[in-house]
Protein backbone atom coordinates (compact mmCIF):
# COMPACT_ATOMS: atom_id res chain seq x y z
CA UNK A 1 0.00 0.00 0.00
CA UNK A 2 1.26 3.46 -0.90
CA UNK A 3 0.58 6.54 1.20
CA UNK A 4 0.59 10.27 0.48
CA UNK A 5 0.11 13.44 2.53
CA UNK A 6 -2.28 16.17 1.46
CA UNK A 7 -2.27 19.58 3.15
CA UNK A 8 -5.28 21.87 2.83
CA UNK A 9 -4.12 25.37 3.74
CA UNK A 10 -6.99 27.72 4.48
CA UNK A 11 -7.41 31.17 5.89
CA UNK A 12 -8.86 29.65 9.09
CA UNK A 13 -7.38 26.15 9.42
CA UNK A 14 -4.43 24.05 8.31
CA UNK A 15 -5.51 20.43 7.82
CA UNK A 16 -3.15 17.61 6.84
CA UNK A 17 -4.26 14.12 5.97
CA UNK A 18 -2.61 10.81 5.12
CA UNK A 19 -4.32 9.27 2.10
CA UNK A 20 -3.82 5.73 0.84
CA UNK A 21 -3.67 4.64 -2.79
CA UNK A 22 -7.41 3.87 -2.71
CA UNK A 23 -8.19 7.55 -1.88
CA UNK A 24 -9.07 6.83 1.77
CA UNK A 25 -8.06 9.42 4.38
CA UNK A 26 -6.68 7.28 7.18
CA UNK A 27 -5.54 10.00 9.61
CA UNK A 28 -5.57 13.78 9.94
CA UNK A 29 -4.10 16.62 12.01
CA UNK A 30 -5.43 20.16 12.27
CA UNK A 31 -4.45 23.54 13.69
CA UNK A 32 -5.50 27.17 13.31
CA UNK A 33 -3.80 29.21 10.59
CA UNK A 34 -3.84 32.31 12.81
CA UNK A 35 -3.39 34.89 10.06
CA UNK A 36 -1.82 37.34 9.80
CA UNK A 37 1.60 36.09 10.88
CA UNK A 38 4.97 35.38 9.21
CA UNK A 39 4.76 33.01 6.25
CA UNK A 40 7.59 30.82 7.61
CA UNK A 41 5.65 30.29 10.85
CA UNK A 42 2.64 29.10 8.85
CA UNK A 43 4.86 26.82 6.76
CA UNK A 44 6.38 25.35 9.93
CA UNK A 45 2.90 24.54 11.25
CA UNK A 46 1.99 22.93 7.92
CA UNK A 47 5.02 20.65 8.15
CA UNK A 48 4.20 19.94 11.80
CA UNK A 49 0.62 18.93 10.93
CA UNK A 50 1.88 16.70 8.11
CA UNK A 51 4.20 14.85 10.49
CA UNK A 52 1.47 14.66 13.13
CA UNK A 53 -0.95 13.14 10.62
CA UNK A 54 1.67 10.56 9.65
CA UNK A 55 2.16 9.71 13.33
CA UNK A 56 -1.62 9.45 13.83
CA UNK A 57 -1.71 7.00 10.91
CA UNK A 58 0.87 4.88 12.77
CA UNK A 59 3.33 5.34 9.92
CA UNK A 60 6.70 7.03 9.54
CA UNK A 61 7.71 9.64 6.99
CA UNK A 62 9.61 6.87 5.16
CA UNK A 63 6.21 5.32 4.32
CA UNK A 64 5.11 8.50 2.50
CA UNK A 65 5.63 8.90 -1.25
CA UNK A 66 5.21 12.68 -1.39
CA UNK A 67 3.46 15.72 0.12
CA UNK A 68 0.93 17.85 -1.77
CA UNK A 69 -0.36 21.30 -0.78
CA UNK A 70 -3.55 23.09 -1.79
CA UNK A 71 -3.35 26.82 -1.05
CA UNK A 72 -5.44 29.92 -1.73
CA UNK A 73 -3.93 32.23 -4.30
CA UNK A 74 -1.57 31.89 -7.26
CA UNK A 75 0.54 28.79 -6.69
CA UNK A 76 3.32 28.22 -9.22
CA UNK A 77 3.50 24.43 -9.46
CA UNK A 78 6.80 24.63 -11.38
CA UNK A 79 8.77 26.76 -8.92
CA UNK A 80 6.96 25.80 -5.72
CA UNK A 81 6.32 29.47 -4.95
CA UNK A 82 3.00 30.96 -3.82
CA UNK A 83 3.25 34.11 -5.91
CA UNK A 84 0.31 35.88 -4.30
CA UNK A 85 -2.42 35.13 -1.80
CA UNK A 86 -4.37 38.11 -0.52
CA UNK A 87 -6.14 36.12 2.22
CA UNK A 88 -2.88 34.83 3.68
CA UNK A 89 -0.70 37.85 2.99
CA UNK A 90 1.74 35.82 0.89
CA UNK A 91 3.94 37.42 -1.76
CA UNK A 92 6.43 35.16 -3.59
CA UNK A 93 6.50 32.70 -0.69
CA UNK A 94 8.85 29.73 -1.38
CA UNK A 95 6.47 27.25 0.25
CA UNK A 96 7.91 24.04 -1.20
CA UNK A 97 11.40 25.05 -0.03
CA UNK A 98 10.08 25.79 3.47
CA UNK A 99 8.33 22.41 3.77
CA UNK A 100 11.33 20.49 2.45
CA UNK A 101 13.51 22.06 5.15
CA UNK A 102 11.54 19.86 7.57
CA UNK A 103 10.28 17.00 5.38
CA UNK A 104 12.77 15.45 2.95
CA UNK A 105 10.22 14.30 0.38
CA UNK A 106 8.98 15.55 -3.00
CA UNK A 107 6.52 18.39 -2.38
CA UNK A 108 3.92 19.60 -4.87
CA UNK A 109 1.75 22.71 -4.70
CA UNK A 110 -1.44 23.89 -6.39
CA UNK A 111 -4.25 26.38 -5.91
CA UNK A 112 -6.75 25.03 -3.38
CA UNK A 113 -9.77 25.10 -5.71
CA UNK A 114 -7.74 23.26 -8.36
CA UNK A 115 -6.67 20.68 -5.78
CA UNK A 116 -10.28 20.18 -4.66
CA UNK A 117 -11.37 19.77 -8.28
CA UNK A 118 -8.66 17.17 -8.78
CA UNK A 119 -9.91 15.36 -5.68
CA UNK A 120 -13.41 15.18 -7.14
CA UNK A 121 -11.88 14.04 -10.44
CA UNK A 122 -9.88 11.15 -8.99
CA UNK A 123 -12.28 10.01 -6.28
CA UNK A 124 -15.55 11.95 -6.26
CA UNK A 125 -18.36 13.29 -8.41
CA UNK A 126 -16.19 13.77 -11.51
CA UNK A 127 -14.53 10.35 -11.38
CA UNK A 128 -14.36 8.76 -14.81
CA UNK A 129 -14.67 12.06 -16.69
CA UNK A 130 -12.14 13.11 -19.30
CA UNK A 131 -12.92 16.80 -18.91
CA UNK A 132 -14.50 18.26 -15.78
CA UNK A 133 -15.16 21.58 -14.10
CA UNK A 134 -15.79 21.97 -10.38
CA UNK A 135 -17.35 25.12 -8.94
CA UNK A 136 -17.34 25.71 -5.18
CA UNK A 137 -19.97 28.03 -3.72
CA UNK A 138 -18.50 29.27 -0.46
CA UNK A 139 -17.44 32.67 0.82
CA UNK A 140 -16.43 33.18 -2.81
CA UNK A 141 -16.91 31.13 -5.97
CA UNK A 142 -13.94 28.86 -6.57
CA UNK A 143 -13.22 27.07 -9.82
CA UNK A 144 -11.17 24.08 -10.88
CA UNK A 145 -10.78 22.80 -14.43
CA UNK A 146 -9.58 19.37 -15.53
CA UNK A 147 -8.76 18.94 -19.23
CA UNK A 148 -7.71 15.52 -20.52
CA UNK A 149 -7.07 14.44 -16.95
CA UNK A 150 -4.75 17.38 -16.18
CA UNK A 151 -5.32 20.43 -13.98
CA UNK A 152 -5.63 23.54 -16.14
CA UNK A 153 -4.09 26.56 -14.44
CA UNK A 154 -3.20 28.74 -17.41
CA UNK A 155 0.16 30.10 -18.53
CA UNK A 156 0.58 32.11 -15.32
CA UNK A 157 -0.87 29.57 -12.81
CA UNK A 158 -3.88 31.82 -12.14
CA UNK A 159 -6.38 30.01 -14.36
CA UNK A 160 -9.88 28.85 -13.41
CA UNK A 161 -10.98 32.07 -11.68
CA UNK A 162 -14.53 31.35 -12.83
CA UNK A 163 -15.93 33.41 -9.96
CA UNK A 164 -14.45 36.58 -11.42
CA UNK A 165 -16.28 36.48 -14.73
CA UNK A 166 -19.01 39.15 -14.95
CA UNK A 167 -22.67 38.11 -15.19
CA UNK A 168 -24.21 41.54 -14.37
CA UNK A 169 -22.43 44.51 -15.95
CA UNK A 170 -22.05 47.34 -13.40
CA UNK A 171 -23.65 45.08 -10.82
CA UNK A 172 -22.78 44.46 -7.17
CA UNK A 173 -19.20 45.16 -6.14
CA UNK A 174 -16.91 42.15 -5.86
CA UNK A 175 -13.94 41.80 -3.51
CA UNK A 176 -11.68 41.54 -6.58
CA UNK A 177 -12.44 45.15 -7.54
CA UNK A 178 -14.78 44.45 -10.45
CA UNK A 179 -18.54 44.84 -10.44
CA UNK A 180 -21.12 42.17 -11.21
CA UNK A 181 -18.90 39.10 -10.83
CA UNK A 182 -20.36 35.59 -10.71
CA UNK A 183 -18.92 35.44 -7.19
CA UNK A 184 -20.83 38.54 -6.09
CA UNK A 185 -24.13 36.83 -6.91
CA UNK A 186 -23.63 33.08 -6.56
CA UNK A 187 -21.41 32.74 -3.50
CA UNK A 188 -22.92 32.16 -0.07
CA UNK A 189 -21.88 35.75 0.64
CA UNK A 190 -23.87 36.96 -2.37
CA UNK A 191 -26.94 34.98 -1.31
CA UNK A 192 -26.72 36.46 2.19
CA UNK A 193 -26.47 39.97 0.72
CA UNK A 194 -29.54 39.45 -1.47
CA UNK A 195 -31.43 37.99 1.52
CA UNK A 196 -30.60 41.02 3.68
CA UNK A 197 -31.68 43.38 0.91
CA UNK A 198 -35.05 41.59 0.61
CA UNK A 199 -35.55 41.66 4.39
CA UNK A 200 -34.78 45.39 4.46
CA UNK A 201 -37.46 45.97 1.81
CA UNK A 202 -39.95 43.54 3.42
CA UNK A 203 -39.42 43.74 7.21
CA UNK A 204 -42.65 41.84 7.99
CA UNK A 205 -41.88 38.74 5.90
CA UNK A 206 -41.35 35.27 7.38
CA UNK A 207 -37.70 35.43 6.37
CA UNK A 208 -37.19 38.53 8.55
CA UNK A 209 -38.74 36.77 11.56
CA UNK A 210 -36.52 33.71 11.02
CA UNK A 211 -33.43 35.90 10.86
CA UNK A 212 -34.45 37.69 14.08
CA UNK A 213 -34.98 34.37 15.87
CA UNK A 214 -31.54 33.09 14.87
CA UNK A 215 -29.86 36.44 15.40
CA UNK A 216 -28.32 36.45 11.92
CA UNK A 217 -28.89 35.87 8.22
CA UNK A 218 -27.24 32.79 6.72
CA UNK A 219 -27.15 31.19 3.29
CA UNK A 220 -29.96 28.90 4.48
CA UNK A 221 -32.34 31.64 5.61
CA UNK A 222 -34.04 32.21 2.24
CA UNK A 223 -34.39 28.48 1.51
CA UNK A 224 -35.82 27.78 5.00
CA UNK A 225 -38.31 30.65 4.70
CA UNK A 226 -39.29 29.55 1.19
CA UNK A 227 -40.16 26.11 2.57
CA UNK A 228 -42.29 27.87 5.19
CA UNK A 229 -44.30 29.51 2.40
CA UNK A 230 -42.67 32.95 2.25
CA UNK A 231 -43.12 34.46 -1.22
CA UNK A 232 -40.40 37.04 -0.54
CA UNK A 233 -37.94 34.29 0.25
CA UNK A 234 -38.97 32.39 -2.88
CA UNK A 235 -38.19 35.47 -4.95
CA UNK A 236 -34.69 35.59 -3.39
CA UNK A 237 -34.10 31.89 -4.08
CA UNK A 238 -35.36 32.23 -7.65
CA UNK A 239 -33.05 35.21 -8.21
CA UNK A 240 -30.07 33.32 -6.75
CA UNK A 241 -30.77 30.26 -8.90
CA UNK A 242 -31.10 32.42 -12.01
CA UNK A 243 -27.65 33.93 -11.46
CA UNK A 244 -26.11 30.57 -10.58
CA UNK A 245 -27.55 28.99 -13.73
CA UNK A 246 -26.19 31.89 -15.82
CA UNK A 247 -22.66 31.39 -14.49
CA UNK A 248 -22.84 27.63 -14.96
CA UNK A 249 -24.18 28.03 -18.51
CA UNK A 250 -21.29 30.39 -19.35
CA UNK A 251 -18.81 27.86 -17.99
CA UNK A 252 -20.34 24.97 -19.94
CA UNK A 253 -20.41 27.04 -23.14
CA UNK A 254 -16.67 27.70 -22.80
CA UNK A 255 -15.36 24.30 -21.66
CA UNK A 256 -18.03 21.74 -22.62
CA UNK A 257 -16.98 19.33 -19.86
CA UNK A 258 -18.33 15.79 -19.40
CA UNK A 259 -19.23 16.71 -15.84
CA UNK A 260 -19.69 19.99 -14.02
CA UNK A 261 -19.90 19.53 -10.27
CA UNK A 262 -20.91 22.16 -7.76
CA UNK A 263 -19.92 22.05 -4.12
CA UNK A 264 -20.00 24.17 -0.99
CA UNK A 265 -22.47 24.56 1.85
CA UNK A 266 -25.25 25.99 -0.34
CA UNK A 267 -25.35 22.65 -2.18
CA UNK A 268 -26.66 20.97 0.97
CA UNK A 269 -30.06 22.24 -0.24
CA UNK A 270 -29.97 19.40 -2.77
CA UNK A 271 -32.80 19.10 -5.30
CA UNK A 272 -34.51 22.45 -4.46
CA UNK A 273 -31.30 24.03 -5.75
CA UNK A 274 -30.08 21.52 -8.32
CA UNK A 275 -33.26 20.75 -10.26
CA UNK A 276 -34.24 24.33 -11.19
CA UNK A 277 -30.59 25.10 -12.02
CA UNK A 278 -30.53 22.13 -14.39
CA UNK A 279 -33.76 23.22 -16.05
CA UNK A 280 -32.49 26.76 -16.68
CA UNK A 281 -29.12 25.57 -17.97
CA UNK A 282 -30.83 23.06 -20.27
CA UNK A 283 -32.82 25.91 -21.86
CA UNK A 284 -29.91 28.35 -22.10
CA UNK A 285 -26.83 26.28 -22.96
CA UNK A 286 -25.60 26.77 -26.53
CA UNK A 287 -25.52 23.02 -27.16
CA UNK A 288 -29.17 22.60 -26.11
CA UNK A 289 -29.82 20.42 -29.18
CA UNK A 290 -26.81 18.19 -28.63
CA UNK A 291 -27.44 14.54 -27.68
CA UNK A 292 -24.70 14.86 -25.04
CA UNK A 293 -24.41 17.81 -22.71
CA UNK A 294 -22.44 18.35 -19.52
CA UNK A 295 -23.91 16.49 -16.56
CA UNK A 296 -24.44 18.82 -13.59
CA UNK A 297 -23.92 17.06 -10.25
CA UNK A 298 -23.34 17.86 -6.59
CA UNK A 299 -19.76 17.34 -5.39
CA UNK A 300 -19.33 14.25 -3.23
CA UNK A 301 -16.20 14.73 -1.14
CA UNK A 302 -17.03 17.88 0.82
CA UNK A 303 -14.09 19.18 2.85
CA UNK A 304 -12.13 16.01 2.03
CA UNK A 305 -11.77 17.03 -1.62
CA UNK A 306 -8.92 19.44 -0.91
CA UNK A 307 -6.93 16.89 1.12
CA UNK A 308 -7.42 14.04 -1.37
CA UNK A 309 -6.69 16.26 -4.36
CA UNK A 310 -3.56 17.67 -2.73
CA UNK A 311 -2.39 14.18 -1.80
CA UNK A 312 -2.47 13.12 -5.45
CA UNK A 313 -0.75 16.19 -6.89
CA UNK A 314 2.32 14.05 -7.47
CA UNK A 315 0.28 12.07 -9.97
CA UNK A 316 -1.15 15.25 -11.52
CA UNK A 317 2.38 16.53 -12.08
CA UNK A 318 3.74 13.25 -13.43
Amino acid sequence: MKYYVGIDLGGTNIVAGVVDENYNIIATAKTKTNCPRPEKAIADDMAKMALEAVKNAKLTIDDIEWVGIGTPGIANSKTGIIEYSNNLGFNNTPMVKYIQETIDKPVFIENDANAAAYGEYVAGAAKGAKNAVCITLGTGVGGGIIIDGKIYSGSNFAGAEIGHTVIEVDGAECSCGRKGCFEAYSSATGLIRMTKEAISENPDCIMAKMADEKGKVTARTSFDAMRAGDSVAKAVVDKYIKYLAAGITNTINIFQPDILCIGGGVCNEGDPLLLPVKELVKKEVYTRNSPKNAEIVIAKLGNDAGIIGAAFLGRANA
